[in-house]
């Protein structure tokens, strides 16, 4: 009789790239669904098309996907959290197609925009608003060495939970 191995096969390796023009497709299938759900970004939830890939491509920032087998599983932007005297500390946005979740992508979309920040020169990353009862990104980014450094009451309406708090959280690089 053979024996089973009980452990799981790894999902095969991430490629993360710079995103083409090309990819608009899948980022706004992932951004659509993302937004439409309405608990996890403070954007509007039926953005257009060009509004949405707006957001994903904000000026003067710079636009990632993560592809897993030859298919595009999460996308990020990274850019300067402020203007002028603020301008050393970036700012991102990540978003996880739903067949990708719980597999460790927007992990490695974090650590490789962390990487890209301080290649760049930046020296901080800020994350302006993380809904509370996103639990999974709270911890997420906690695990890539963010700490919550202010919470902002009732700043986030869920479309279940009613008004929840807004955490802001930071790490140097």
């Amino acid at each position: 009789m053979d024996a089973v191995d009980p452990t799981p096969m790894p999902p095969p390796p991430l490629v993360i790239r710079r995103a083409t023009a090309a990819d608009a497709d899948v980022q706004w299938d992932i951004l659509r669904v993302v937004l439409a759900a309405g608990d996890t970004y403070a954007w509007p939830t039926a953005p257009s098309r060009e509004q949405g890939l707006a957001l994903l491509h904000p000026p003067g920032g710079h636009t990632f996907v993560a592809e897993r087998e030859g298919r595009i599983v999460g996308t990020y932007f990274l850019k300067a959290n402020a203007m002028g005297p603020g301008d050393h500390v970036a700012n991102c946005g990540y978003m996880v197609a739903p067949a990708a979740r719980g597999q460790g992508v927007g992990d490695a979309l974090c650590r490789h925009s962390l990487d890209t920040a301080r290649g760049l020169g930046f020296r901080a990353m800020q994350f302006n608003a993380v809904v509370s009862t996103n639990r999974g990104a709270v911890r997420a980014w906690q695990r890539c060495g963010f700490q919550i450094v202010g919470t902002v009451p009732g700043a986030f309406r869920h479309p279940v939970h009613g008004d929840v708090d807004l955490h802001v959280m930071h790490r140097t690089l």
